[in-house]
């Protein structure tokens, strides 16, 4: 982290390789590798993370993730796995494939139609999986 002229590159390296210090198959292990691994997070995870645990008040698990997912929508193909991981999640905490589909559409508005129709494949991906399974 001493490089002056690129101190992001050098902090990068730094991770990068603690990461394969930790674990060589780090090197090359991708979003989709993880999310082979780990498709969707066990439900008292989520209900922790996502529901009503820290805040028995505020937003369901359900209105959070679409929130997460109107986020990820905005961001585009950059967040690929994570938009495929959300949308698992969504439909597990009763989200329905209409209000994930006007959720994503919603984001046309404010990250436009190129990252809107990426969001809506990688959804309709996830939804025609669910299906045969």
């Amino acid at each position: 982290m001493s490089n002056p002229t690129n101190p992001f590159e050098a902090m990068m390296k730094a991770g990068q390789d603690w990461a394969k210090a930790l674990n060589p198959a780090l090197e090359s292990f991708t979003p989709k590798g993880f999310e082979a691994m780990w498709p969707t997070m066990p439900k008292d995870v989520m209900e922790s993370v996502m529901g009503k645990t820290f805040n028995p008040d505020g937003l369901d698990s359900k209105t959070r993730l679409l929130l997460t997912l109107a986020g990820l929508t905005v961001l585009g193909a950059q967040a690929e796995a994570q938009i495929r991981l959300t949308v698992r999640h969504a439909r597990e905490a009763g989200a329905t494939k209409q209000e994930i589909a006007e959720t994503i559409a919603q984001m046309g508005m404010f990250g436009g139609i190129p990252a809107m129709t990426k969001a809506m494949e990688l959804a309709n991906e996830v939804m025609e999986e669910d299906e045969d399974q």
